[in-house]
């Protein structure tokens, strides 16, 4: 029988902040969105101040000053890096491994539950090697389906008596009629609000109710997905570990700016650097783009136009080179001149495999085509060992004044020499 364990960091945004800064410990601490918007991460101490999760930063800064709350910009870097850490780290508990989110992944563990003994020694083994070598607080939910295993990784996480790790098989049938019943419908994994508010309007309030539903009705009344849901809280696995990634169909970088920008090469710099993003995703995946879509998003109190335009390739292709040509083109057609733009994208569209790569009519000799994969290829490798932007071309600019606001931004520990962390 397949055991399943969901890996969950406690808090991610917040926990990496406190790794490097330990002033942050025990101190209500919120991170804020792009722009320095709203709250897209909350410590557990300013949660219990009851800010709330997509607050904006301007209602709650009262609040803040009256209780001490730190508040930080969203330091992306440096949470990827941290997310990289540990998914190396849990990929050496187990080679069966789905990477769910930034903050969690899925392992299959009943291989490795032979040399451990129980679920829960397994868990607290995990959760000690990742505290001791990222600093990160970690809680684990093992399974005999997925469903189940991130149920018991929300036990694990809300109820201390579980220590941070909830086998639900170690559980007595008792015990597990107990929570499931004290715990709402919307907890089950894949149960949003809305579905929650429908179940409910039928009577299905908890998570034991789902249990105990007729599956062919909730087949025939919302969706077989939810139909594997109630099978999955009775302990049949109906999901499998999706080791392998599918390639995404479409590629999209798209930023707001921190102040109004109404020059176009300010905006041809932002498509630049969002295309070049974009391109070390495509490359990353192995697929080629034969579309581009720019968008630009005007004010519209100010009687703004926005606007989006579609430029195909001659020939599909993931050198950002030529997918920034193309950018900047398609930056010339929509910009009219007097108006203020808030927001700049671009799509990759109509992506398809390398392998299926078929060679322009007019294309450039085959040593040139080599020569530009090379050229990608050590931009990728300078970039993720160096950083971000380290090699970068000269259309996405220098100085960037048009750049999102992070005026709270702490420094990037792990990724940038100058920022790294001193020890006095």
């Amino acid at each position: 029988m397949p055991r399943f364990a969901l890996v969950d960091v406690n808090n991610f945004y917040v926990s990496c902040e406190r790794v490097f800064n330990p002033r942050l410990e025990r101190v209500p601490v919120v991170v804020l969105s792009n722009n320095d918007g709203c709250a897209v991460a909350r410590s557990n101490e300013a949660k219990a101040l009851g800010i709330p999760m997509g607050a904006p930063w301007f209602q709650f800064r009262a609040l803040a000053r009256r209780h001490g709350v730190r508040v930080l910009s969203s330091n992306y870097e440096l949470y990827g890096d941290m997310s990289n850490r540990v998914m190396e780290i849990l990929a050496g508990v187990t080679s069966d491994l789905e990477v769910y989110s930034i903050d969690e992944c899925f392992l299959q563990v009943e291989s490795v539950l032979q040399g451990h003994g129980d679920g829960l020694r397994l868990g607290q083994s995990v959760r000690q090697r990742l505290w001791q070598w990222t600093g990160l607080p970690v809680c684990m939910g093992l399974g005999p389906t997925k469903t189940l295993a991130k149920f018991a990784n929300h036990l694990a996480k809300h109820h201390p008596a579980f220590d941070g790790v909830c086998d639900w098989q170690a559980l007595t049938p008792a015990a597990r009629h107990a929570w499931m019943s004290a715990e709402a419908v919307g907890k089950v994994w894949g149960v949003g609000p809305r579905l929650a508010h429908a179940l409910q309007s039928l009577g299905i309030w908890t998570v034991w109710d789902l249990h105990q539903a007729d599956r062919d009705f909730l087949r025939h009344r919302f969706s077989v997905v939810l139909a594997r849901v109630c099978s999955e809280l009775r302990g049949t696995p109906c999901l499998d570990l999706e080791v392998l990634e599918v390639p995404r169909q479409q590629i999209i970088v798209s930023r707001s700016f921190g102040r109004p920008v109404t020059r176009a090469g300010e905006l041809q710099e932002a498509v630049a650097m969002h295309v070049a993003r974009a391109a070390e995703k495509l490359r990353a995946q192995g697929s080629l783009a034969q579309m581009v879509q720019v968008s630009l998003r005007a004010y519209p109190v100010d009687g703004g136009v926005s606007g989006e335009h579609v430029l195909s390739l001659p020939q599909a292709s993931d050198d950002t080179r030529v997918l920034t040509r193309a950018v900047l083109a398609g930056v010339r057609r929509l910009y009219q001149a007097g108006q203020s733009y808030r927001k700049a994208g671009v799509v990759l569209l109509g992506l398809s495999g390398r392998s299926g790569e078929q060679a322009g009519l007019f294309s450039g000799a085959q040593g040139d085509d080599m020569r530009a994969r090379r050229l990608m290829a050590v931009m990728d490798r300078v970039n993720r060992k160096f950083g971000a932007d380290t090699l970068r071309s000269a259309a996405s600019g220098l100085d960037r004044p048009w750049r999102m606001r992070a005026g709270y931004c702490s420094p990037r520990y792990t990724t940038c020499w100058e920022e790294l962390p001193v020890v006095s």
